[in-house]
């Protein structure tokens, strides 16, 4: 398949997956919980518990640009991660390689809807336009258009290494992202916050996973 061929599936994986925002009704919940909400002190000073009303008066920070940037990018590394699920059924018959492909597929398909209506309902555009950072394909961890194609070509047992070589590089890419989003002054947003936390933990208990999987295949 020629590069132009891969852009073309994952641009689709990411159009299908993004048509879904309007009919999926059970997309995770990522709000804050209810409960204590603390007041960190300053130096020197103890932690203070707020009550409901002086919650409410403090509000949660606005978003900021890096949030938008980071919602909008993750969308697209989302969908190549999607694209990559849609190679396993052709080309292996490891049980434990369908399972873990089959839980990112319906994960980050729920994840894409999330974004996605994030970004609408700050009328944001969900798709990259001008200069966004990383707009060009150079993302951490998004695989190259060769990677792609060695992925797509290979077959079995050289298939499930590989798949679970490239989706640890991917993991590792988004949980750089949420470490770039908070030292680029984002995550303030509590939806955003919660959002990207569970992001960097899920990845990573994920990573752990193929880690050891890779292991006993090697």
């Amino acid at each position: 398949m020629t590069a132009m061929g891969r852009s073309w599936r994952i641009g689709t994986v990411l159009a299908l997956a993004l048509g879904m925002t309007a009919c999926t009704a059970t997309a995770p919940d990522y709000t804050a919980p209810s409960g204590p909400i603390v007041q960190l002190g300053a130096p020197g000073e103890p932690n203070r518990t707020l009550s409901p009303e002086e919650a409410e008066q403090l509000g949660s920070p606005e978003h900021v640009e890096a949030d938008v940037v980071f919602m909008r990018n993750m969308i697209e590394h989302h969908a190549q991660a999607i694209a990559m699920t849609g190679y396993v059924e052709e080309r292996t018959q490891d049980r434990d390689i369908r399972l873990l492909a089959e839980r990112m597929r319906v994960s980050q398909d729920d994840e894409i809807d999330l974004m996605a209506g994030w970004l609408q309902d700050r009328g944001q555009p969900i798709r990259n336009e001008g200069h966004d950072a990383h707009a060009d394909g150079g993302m951490p961890g998004m695989l190259t258009d060769e990677q792609l194609a060695r992925l797509e070509a290979s077959t079995d047992a050289a298939f499930d290494r590989l798949f679970l070589e490239y989706m640890i590089q991917h993991h590792q890419g988004a949980v750089q992202m949420v470490d770039e989003l908070y030292r680029s002054g984002g995550g303030q947003e509590s939806s955003v916050d919660q959002f990207a936390r569970h992001v960097e933990a899920d990845q990573n208990i994920e990573i752990a996973r193929m880690q050891g999987m890779l292991a006993e295949r090697s």
